[in-house]
């Protein structure tokens, strides 16, 4: 295919994928040309953007094919851009085509200036890979048909790179994660022994609401004094929250083992996470307990950052 040379770095073994990645590349084949690029950001779904070449017949679906089976989420940007060497006679310019493509530039330009918003400026490449620009009846349909083919190959080269590089990332991400989810499981344990200490004030709260309860003027029947003691046990115990964030830690793990789009399920994974420290809080009836809930929706609230670039 001629030369060719692709950037990429190499993953670091991890079963988590990043929604963040980049790769491009430079080939030739013949008179033909062409640089390629794919970068992305996270996205809440799979946003495909492809600005290629739409004078060769086929080539915008079939990487719109290949992306979707390759790819879960994220906002993924690709550019190709081909050219020619002059001493074949390149492509020749349609000069109507050119007209249309500007004219269609101008008036995007015009409404986007009506409404304050401000682009980029277009370079020439990007009119060329504009529909009706290049005449290139001139190649000949079988040269056009082999570029497209020999295009399709290096995209292949070009995707695997991309997906090393987002595995690369999601390696990082899986240390980090890691890293916060120990540190949950640390203050999930000091919230126990915290919870355990307090057992004598809670005991003392409970008895203080009982002395209240008996000193109204008519004494509650033993149904109704076993149930208002039973709220406030229940009000004052927070073991079924630290049991539900022991079980959300070992669930995280094992999606962090499980490969694939996993991220869709630890963003609501992390809801739970929140929901259970908010709740401990709420419940803990001590400065102490209070402040091991806080810390503890800090690391939730920095893993949730993180969470939201995982594939």
């Amino acid at each position: 295919m001629g030369s060719m040379a692709v950037e990429q770095a190499a993953g670091a073994g991890s079963d988590l994928r990043s929604m963040t990645g980049f790769a491009d590349g430079r080939w030739e084949q013949g008179e033909w040309s062409w640089t390629a690029d794919i970068r992305s950001v996270n996205g809440r779904g799979l946003d495909l953007r492809l600005r290629v070449p739409d004078w060769i017949s086929g080539l915008e679906p079939e990487l719109r094919k290949r992306l979707q089976g390759r790819l879960a989420r994220g906002s993924v940007s690709v550019n190709i851009r081909v050219s020619r060497s002059d001493s074949t006679g390149g492509a020749r310019i349609d000069e109507a085509g050119l007209a249309a493509a500007l004219e269609k530039i101008r008036h995007i330009e015009a409404a986007a200036h009506s409404t304050g918003v401000s682009l980029g400026g277009t370079r020439a490449s990007d009119v060329a890979a504009m529909r009706g620009v290049l005449d290139v009846s001139d190649a000949g349909g079988e040269d056009v048909e082999g570029l497209r083919a020999a295009m399709l190959d290096s995209f292949e080269v070009l995707l695997g790179a991309f997906e090393t590089d987002r595995a690369r990332e999601g390696a990082a991400l899986h240390s980090v994660i890691s890293a916060q989810l120990d540190q949950i499981e640390e203050l999930t344990a000091k919230a126990r022994g915290v919870a355990d200490a307090r057992f004598d004030g809670v005991k003392a709260a409970m008895q203080r609401a009982l002395a209240r309860l008996l000193d109204v003027a008519e004494v509650p029947d033993e149904a109704r004094l076993t149930q208002e003691l039973a709220m406030i046990a229940v009000k004052n115990d927070v073991t079924e929250e630290m049991d539900r964030l022991h079980s959300h830690i070992a669930a995280a793990r094992s999606l962090m083992g499980d490969g694939g789009a996993v991220g869709r399920k630890f963003d609501f994974l992390m809801q739970e996470f929140n929901r259970e420290a908010n709740t401990l809080c709420s419940k803990a009836q001590s400065t102490d307990l209070t402040a091991v809930g806080l810390d503890l929706k800090a690391v939730i609230d920095q893993m949730r950052e993180q969470v939201q670039n995982v594939e």
